[in-house]
């Protein structure tokens, strides 16, 4: 992949599944990945010795993105050690799945302040070097269920839901920057987050799709790393399977 010279990228949620994926593909395209992490430092590390041993530049930065302090702190280190913020991708997501009337507001609250409010967060603080630099992507990860719903998952879905508001709202907003806002609907991935769906829900997916398979976690992430490239694209979502919405 040639693309243009070291962006600086900051990846949430990079430990594992796609947050890796595209972790490796900027990596590995000649950018300076941040690789963000919460709690599975050892699997986050390992990302980034990754990159490095392929001749890359990546950094570790443990920050839970529903923290304000932590997400700046997260922005001023990309900075400092780089020089700028080009690419933000908020990837980082929870699910607790449950039927509504039974569903606890930690619950609610939890899946919400990690799907929609660290994104906010994140937003905001890389937003603010990106209006400095006049220039910047944001790639926000959100999912099919946010458009059509999704029994079971009223909290997932909302969040969702909320994060491409958010996304459509910023790019208006930041348009005058020369800042891109976008939203990837990946599909179901088989990743450790998909993996804990049953296979009832699998085989749903399946059958929704046109073509009759699921995503590949690689495609969506080379997706995602040609998507930064788009200097006229933004206010968009993007589904990655053949679902037809």
């Amino acid at each position: 992949m040639n693309g243009p010279e070291k962006r600086v990228v900051i990846i949430t949620g990079a430990s594992r599944g796609l947050g890796r994926e595209i972790a490796i593909s900027f990596g590995r395209a000649g950018d300076r990945v941040l690789v963000n992490f919460r709690a599975r430092e050892n699997e986050a590390r390992a990302v980034v010795d990754e990159l490095v041993r392929s001749g890359g530049e990546a950094a570790l930065f443990k920050a839970d993105v529903r923290v304000p302090a932590e997400v700046g702190a997260m922005t001023t280190e990309a900075v400092k050690r780089w020089g700028s913020v080009d690419v933000l991708i908020n990837n980082a997501g929870l699910t607790k799945d449950g039927l509504l009337v039974r569903m606890s507001e930690q619950d609610w609250d939890d899946v919400l302040d990690t799907n929609l409010t660290g994104p906010f967060h994140c937003m905001r603080s890389a937003g603010e070097a990106m209006m400095k630099q006049g220039a910047g992507h944001i790639i926000n990860i959100a999912s099919i269920v946010g458009v059509q719903g999704r029994e079971g998952q009223a909290n997932y879905s909302a969040s969702k839901s909320g994060l491409i508001g958010l996304t459509k709202a910023a790019a208006r907003e930041w348009g005058p920057y020369n800042i891109k806002v976008n939203a990837v609907l990946p599909g179901y991935l088989p990743t450790d987050m998909g993996a804990a769906a049953s296979d009832a829900v699998r085989e749903r997916v399946v059958k929704e799709n046109a073509l009759g398979r699921v995503s590949a976690p690689t495609e969506v992430a080379e997706f995602i790393y040609r998507l930064s490239l788009m200097n006229n694209v933004s206010g968009q979502m993007f589904n990655l399977d053949s679902r037809v919405l």
